[in-house]
């Protein structure tokens, strides 16, 4: 933004000079006239009369001189003295009520170039003691940051769903497998990965219902006070996706009702809780195995019951010596029948467990690597024979479940020990041409040449592994896996290979080096009013700015018109307790069911490729709502963006009530002697690094920043609440814009 308010000291300026000379020319002809006799007086004033008329248009020209020359006069004093100075404080400020490191720019007059050295020479100053502080502060917390890690680590190794919350039901802590849980109970789990339901300051009762959230505290609560040493809870419930969760919960106790001792008088007051942890499993697939077995049992045992009640009617029938040839033939075609039925039943019991046994074990992210070293191992270890690794990517991840693909290696590395005498074997790993999204692993060795048939028999034998029989196939690995397998010959080196065509993992996505850095892609405003009062607004205005949570985001679109293009990205990240939680993102691109302008395609990078078969803003704006749930919005520009969203409320029945900064009209109430601020221009004066720039999610981040450091410097002007920030936003130069 680099458009700047008029500078109301250059108006004030020029007519303050004019009227100085108008005053002093005025009081130097009175002087003069009252110098001069009456007589004197009587004979000049006709000449003086005579003279203005004559040289009146060139007084006047030479007054709209006199005026320009003042404000040319006026200007230069105000750049070269007042306007660096301003410049000056605002930037002293900043370093003063920020961590931010940089040089200030020495400019104006040759006091201002000494004062602004000075200033850096005691920031400088500054930085160094902070370093040295934060140095002895780390070193005496170590003790603690090992502890930190210790926990950090324990968590994040823990096979088990594991969440903490305040009383209030606020998030405080979760593990990695507690975030991919909750995502799996999205109801729109491909929208951002489900990111709406778990974060730090989130409530747990958008997941549970309080009422059994409390009846659990109150159960632990009731056996605390009965003397309970370990108290826990347990409940099982369903989630709006249809999932099935049980909950083990245990209380977490004050430091100081820990400490108390095991007295009857100190019942009370070790029962005092300040907060909960909850343990979670989603036990959904294992309640359907489990009625699966049970409509099993229940099949097995009813439909013998009566099959074996037939054919023991018949058979004591049968015992009958003068029974007629036409009974018995009848007789013995029931036990036929029934016999001929309860084998089917077996066999369609057998085949569904063993489909299960196939779809037991979940597919996971495997770098393929570790997968060709196990496989060694193994080969080696089971089968005698020796293996090696032939052209192994390292940086390809699979999609794989290792057990039975392993399995699967070492048998048929085994059988060609067997039959065909094979004394080595060698893996080789790479991605699969002409198969995007596979992955090709091949199983190597030389010597005689099998034929095709056995290949197959090979492929639907049970296989046997250590001497060890599964139900499992090779067909059935490569099924679960949604791959391929077959074999080839190198008749060049001849070699002979089984190769398996395999899923690999999802790619991250990186952001382009050459996105890092763009031009301007949006209007600096548009009409829409970000200062609407709402229910949510008046609850929160009288509130803290340190203490809210804030949901910072930014989108991209196919073009510059709210009313005619659409969004095709939106990205935000939520911070919370003055700190970004960079792991906590809203990252979704939209397909907008229409074309995206070629102009705006080199400025975010987007093409139509890319947004096609993405869901629609129809799927991802609830998704986004839920994730911005009770928290203020910030955007840099925030008009622009509120607009696109306003424009679908109709259409989706989502509206956005909660209050809105503008990291824009807070830099211009902060900094309003600067000459932009576009958030490139505010990014360099924080040292806020931008990447990924014109990318909603890379501006989501650099805004979220820039806010923070935005934060403290509103507090030192005594702008410490939401409301007070509103009201400056609103009395800002750029707010006052009708456009």
């Amino acid at each position: 933004m680099s458009r700047a308010a008029v500078d109301r000291r250059l108006p004030l300026g020029v007519v303050a000079l004019v009227l100085m000379v108008a005053l002093w020319l005025t009081f130097t002809l009175f002087v003069a006239w009252s110098s001069l006799s009456p007589a004197l007086r009587l004979q000049m004033a006709p000449l003086l009369g005579r003279a203005l008329d004559a040289t009146g248009p060139a007084l006047a020209l030479m007054g709209v001189v006199w005026f320009l020359v003042s404000a040319g006069v006026v200007r230069a004093l105000l750049r070269h003295f007042a306007s660096p100075a301003a410049r000056l404080a605002e930037e002293g400020r900043l370093l003063l009520n920020t961590e931010v490191e940089r040089a200030l720019a020495q400019e104006g007059s040759a006091e201002n170039r000494a004062l602004a050295e000075v200033i850096g020479q005691l920031a400088a100053q500054r930085t160094r003691l902070r370093k040295d502080m934060a140095a002895r502060v780390a070193e005496a917390s170590q003790g603690i940051e090992r502890e930190r890690s210790r926990l950090a680590a324990l968590m994040s190794e823990l096979t088990q769903s594991v969440v903490v919350c305040n009383l209030d039901g606020r998030i405080l802590l979760y593990n990695q497998r507690a975030r991919m849980q909750f995502r799996a109970l999205s109801m729109a789990p491909g929208v951002a990965g489900g990111a709406e339901l778990i974060g730090l300051g989130r409530s747990i009762y958008t997941v549970f219902d309080r009422k059994l959230v409390a009846h659990a505290l109150e159960n632990i609560q009731l056996r605390m006070l009965r003397g309970a040493g370990e108290p826990s809870a347990q409940f099982v419930t369903t989630t709006a996706a249809g999932q099935l969760l049980r909950v083990q919960m245990a209380p977490v106790r004050s430091v100081q009702a820990t400490n108390l001792p095991q007295t009857e008088d100190s019942v009370a007051d070790r029962a005092e809780l300040t907060g909960f942890v909850l343990m979670l499993d989603n036990i959904t697939r294992e309640y359907e195995v489990e009625s699966a077995r049970d409509q099993v049992m229940h099949t097995l045992t009813e439909g013998s019951r009566s099959a074996l009640a037939n054919m023991q009617a018949a058979l004591d029938v049968l015992d009958y010596p003068d029974l007629e040839a036409p009974a018995r033939e009848r007789f013995q075609r029931v036990i036929r029948e029934e016999t001929r039925s309860l084998a089917q039943r077996i066999a369609s019991l057998e085949a569904d467990a063993a489909r299960a046994h196939k779809t037991r074990w979940p597919l996971e992210d495997m770098l393929g690597a570790d997968l060709v070293g196990a496989a060694m191992r193994r080969i080696e270890t089971v089968t005698g024979l020796s293996a090696s690794a032939l052209d192994v990517d390292a940086a390809l991840w699979l999609k794989v479940e290792s057990f039975s693909l392993l399995q699967a290696l070492v048998y048929l590395s085994g059988r060609l020990a067997e039959e065909f005498s094979v004394r080595f074997v060698q893996l080789r790993l790479s991605p699969a041409l002409g198969s995007p999204g596979k992955a090709q692993l091949d199983l190597i060795w030389s010597g005689q040449v099998m034929s095709t048939e056995t290949v197959m028999s090979w492929e639907m034998d049970t296989m046997r592994v250590g001497g060890e029989a599964t139900r499992l196939t090779v067909r059935d690995v490569v099924e679960r896996h949604a791959g391929a397998f077959w074999f080839e010959r190198e008749r060049t080196r001849h070699q002979t290979f089984f190769r398996f065509l395999l899923p690999m993992a999802d790619p991250r996505e990186q952001v382009a080096a050459s996105t890092f850095v763009r031009s301007e892609s949006r209007p600096e405003y548009y009409d829409f009013d970000l200062f609407k009062t709402t229910e949510q607004t008046r609850s929160l205005d009288e509130r803290r700015l340190g203490d809210l949570v804030y949901t910072v985001f930014d989108t991209e679109t196919t073009g510059l018109d709210p009313a005619k293009d659409e969004i095709i990205q939106i990205g935000a990240a939520r911070i919370v307790n003055g700190k970004l939680l960079h792991q906590e993102c809203f990252e979704q691109l939209v397909d907008p069911r229409c074309a995206i302008s070629p102009a705006s395609i080199p400025i975010h990078g987007i093409t139509r490729d890319m947004v096609a078969g993405q869901p629609t803003i129809a799927e991802v704006l609830p998704a986004f709502h839920a994730f911005a749930q009770d928290t203020v919005l910030v955007a840099h520009n925030a008009a622009f963006d509120m607009r696109f969203l306003q424009l679908k409320e109709k259409a989706t029945g989502v509206v956005f009530s909660q209050p809105v900064l503008d990291t824009l009209l807070l830099s211009a109430v902060i900094h309003p002697n600067q000459e932009s601020h576009r958030l490139e221009a505010i990014a360099e004066r924080f040292n806020v690094p931008v990447i990924g720039r014109h990318t909603a999610m890379g501006d989501a981040m650099v805004t979220a920043e820039i806010f923070l450091k935005l934060v403290p410097l509103l507090t030192e002007r005594g702008i410490v609440t939401l409301g007070q920030a509103r009201e400056a936003a609103q009395r800002s130069y750029y707010a006052r814009l009708k456009y």
